[in-house]
């Protein structure tokens, strides 16, 4: 059977099907749509300002990658007048991060960006090879998910920038509202379907891959011949996250439009007030000063327990409340470098820990 032509041009042949739309479409007119449909995602929610600053959060992989080539494209094509960082976060795995990041280093020389890499060791003391060997695998995913949303928002303090875009895509965004139903957390299936979130003390971040399908991704890396690091981290096959994403699976291959669907459902949801009455007030870390719903933000809690070999201090409020009941911290304890916001500045400094 000869191939068909393109759809949308009628003029080349259909090299591919999109996963999104079930359209067969050439590769010219795949790379157009792939680029509109994120520079409208972008235009549509008013993600920037010329003159911004802007991170990328790269890890080697796929999706930062692709965002990386896709937001320098776009930067040129529509004088969005960024400028663009790459930042990356060493969270100290060998034989996966260490090989990922001479993927980010290749492509801040493809790219021409400047390149920040701060790690887990330089900023909490422990690598994840050192805290899985300490806690074991079933609540390391916790641990990195907590410290590496600071480590971003620290790295970024240290480029001085505005805004910090991430490569989460719609697959992702569909996984964690499926999580917090499953786990019945009404405080983040409210929020997590944000393209935008920022609290009071932290950098403004976005995904302009929301409606973005993680096959069309790959897709397009591979028909760009992009260099991208593909292995999956060693330490999250045991995630509780890839229960969703199994599910999410069958649920595409039954009705692809599943994936937005559930986007579309998750943005719907609205929280009662007395729910939200409820919920704890963002407050200030009295230690790091990162944001933070008790005393001690998370991160802080679980380097502490860490320190004290308490484990699951951090990851459930009872081991919280028993370590609090065992007295205070000692002073020579490991902490996290103070964090500071600028007045009137949306960058953000790091200065030495107070006494």
């Amino acid at each position: 059977m000869a191939p068909r032509n393109c759809v949308l041009c009628e003029k080349n042949k259909a090299m591919l099907k999109r996963p999104k739309t079930g359209q067969q479409i050439c590769k010219d007119c795949f790379f157009y749509v792939f680029e509109t449909e994120v520079h409208n995602t972008i235009t549509d929610a008013k993600l920037f300002s010329p003159g911004d600053r802007v991170a990328i959060g790269a890890s080697g992989g796929k999706d930062s990658t692709v965002l990386a080539y896709v937001m320098k494209t776009l930067n040129e094509r529509y004088a969005y007048g960024l400028d663009l960082f790459l930042l990356s976060i060493d969270e100290g795995i060998t034989g996966y991060r260490d090989d990922s990041l001479e993927t980010v280093k290749r492509n801040q020389q493809q790219y021409s960006m400047p390149l920040k890499i701060l790690s887990y060791d330089e900023l909490y003391g422990w690598t994840m090879d050192s805290i899985v060997k300490q806690v074991g695998r079933k609540n390391n995913c916790t641990f990195c998910g907590v410290f590496r949303r600071q480590a971003l928002d620290r790295g970024a303090a240290m480029l001085g920038v505005d805004h910090i875009v991430t490569g989460h895509n719609a697959d992702d965004i569909a996984e964690t509202v499926l999580m917090n139903i499953m786990r019945g957390d009404i405080a983040r299936l409210g929020r997590c379907t944000s393209i935008v979130t920022q609290g009071e003390d932290t950098i403004k971040r976005s995904k302009p891959f929301k409606y973005t399908y993680e096959k069309e991704i790959v897709m397009y890396a591979y028909f760009k011949k992009l260099d991208y690091f593909s292995t999956e981290c060693i330490y999250s096959p045991d995630a509780y996250r890839g229960h969703a994403r199994t599910f999410l699976k069958n649920l595409e291959a039954a009705r692809p439009s599943a994936i937005i669907d559930i986007i579309h459902s998750g943005e719907a949801f609205e929280i009662r007030e007395e729910v939200k009455a409820t919920q704890k007030v963002q407050q200030t870390c009295r230690r790091c000063g990162y944001m933070a719903s008790n005393d001690l933000c998370k991160a802080c809690t679980l380097l502490e327990g860490l320190e004290r070999g308490m484990d699951t201090t951090g990851i459930t409020e009872r081991a919280r409340k028993k370590m609090e009941a065992e007295g205070p911290a000692p002073s020579n304890l490991r902490t996290i470098p103070f964090y500071k916001r600028t007045a009137g500045s949306p960058a953000v400094m790091i200065e030495s820990s107070p006494a």
